[in-house]
């Protein structure tokens, strides 16, 4: 596949990831599972400060999707928005995608707006069928939410 086809493929892929976190985000009663869980390949792996975990993805991934989705919710984020998507081609059947991720809280202490820009790596699998997610790298959201008075 071409660069720029590869590129447009993976960028469709997360703008629909992305609609489908706002819709979430925004009401409970939005929150597709298993749209959501359609992004990810059966078996995935998750890479960040607190250690490397891995899992399948079915009913247990499903339901801890909405207690994500209500803490995100409970710490007042507002909005998640794409900033920026890099696409390198590992192979034919693999792409690396660097996300760059635009987030919006209102801190309850004092409503201030916050805004929080972070980079997740993301590793996809092409073929067959539309791109799934089998392992992610992440920063220290945590720390990040606590400096910002959000956690």
């Amino acid at each position: 596949m071409a660069a720029s086809a590869l590129q447009r493929k993976i960028e469709q892929f997360f703008r629909r990831y992305q609609r489908r976190f706002q819709r979430a985000l925004d009401d409970p009663h939005q929150l597709d599972t298993d749209a959501i869980a359609g992004a990810f390949a059966d078996y995935f792996v998750q890479s960040g400060p607190a250690g490397v975990y891995g899992g399948k993805n079915g009913l247990r991934f499903k339901f801890m999707l909405g207690r994500g989705f209500a803490r995100y919710r409970k710490i007042s984020m507002t909005s998640m928005r794409i900033d920026a998507i890099e696409v390198t081609a590992l192979d034919p059947a693999h792409a690396l995608a660097k996300v760059s991720w635009d987030s919006r809280y209102r801190r309850r202490k004092d409503g201030a707006q916050v805004r929080i820009v972070f980079a997740n790596l993301y590793f996809l699998r092409l073929r067959p069928g539309p791109p799934k997610i089998f392992g992610y790298v992440t920063g220290d959201e945590e720390g990040v939410l606590k400096k910002h008075g959000l956690s």
